[in-house]
């Protein structure tokens, strides 16, 4: 990989947004470094599409509950560019659960995998981000601000990424900027028939799509240099904060 190529590092891009996310980046320029726990044949099919595009690919696989894991991979990016530009903070996990319901196991993971894995994982590529005086947007999420009952811990990982962002802004500070986009119902292809809440219910009367989250992120990691520690609702009006 040459030295002048741009580089993102996008986690859970084996599927949906993570994928999406993806695609736009490379369309945007980048060599792309994709990760994947349990969606590997997504990843590897979304590595296929990058690669028709003109763009360089390299798959990581890991646990981002594991902090061992997120070392490896960490290691991993290492070997592949000796700086990285943008890493986007995707990988997430959304269990829902009603109140009497929540096990320790459920609590767990939606820490682990929503904020401890961003942490670590962030933590562990500061050296290289440093390098490239790169970018790390989080996806954090519109039930960071609003509660909903039947996903407590989730609703409570995400709020925790919301001042994640915040903290890690200020300490990685001046070299390396950080931020998120907190988005709302984002419909992906092929989930259109799914039950979601009224989009008459958003002021801009329709739910999002993958290209305004990509938009989001694009401009979050290299549309403005002064912007850090901001996070970014994107949920049609709904939330503002």
């Amino acid at each position: 990989m040459a030295l002048d190529e741009r580089i993102a590092f996008v986690t859970g891009s084996g599927r949906r947004l993570g994928r999406q996310i993806a695609y736009a980046f490379a369309d945007a320029g980048y060599d792309i470094i994709l990760h994947a726990h349990s969606s590997v044949d997504g990843m590897k099919e979304a590595a296929a599409v990058i690669r028709a595009r003109g763009r360089q690919v390299h798959l990581l696989e890991g646990d981002l509950r594991s902090v061992d894991d997120i070392r490896r991979m960490a290691e991993g990016v290492a070997d592949i560019c000796d700086g990285l530009d943008v890493l986007i903070n995707n990988a997430g996990v959304f269990p829902r659960a009603a109140f009497e319901d929540v096990t320790e196991d459920i609590w767990d993971l939606a820490q682990d995998v929503n904020l401890k894995g961003p942490f670590f994982l962030t933590q562990s590529l500061a050296p290289l981000l440093r390098k490239r005086h790169g970018s790390v947007v989080n996806i954090a999420s519109a039930g960071g601000f609003d509660p909903w009952k039947q996903h407590i811990p989730y609703n409570v990982s995400k709020a925790g990424m919301i001042m994640l962002t915040r903290a890690m802004a200020k300490a990685l500070a001046p070299e390396v900027r950080v931020n998120a986009v907190a988005p709302g119902v984002i419909i992906v292809p092929g989930e259109e028939v799914l039950d979601h809440i009224p989009a008459e219910r958003f002021p801009m009367q329709r739910y999002g799509t993958p290209q305004d989250l990509a938009d989001a992120v694009l401009f979050l990691a290299q549309g403005n240099r002064y912007i850090t520690g901001h996070v970014l609702p994107l949920a049609g009006g709904s939330i503002t904060i």
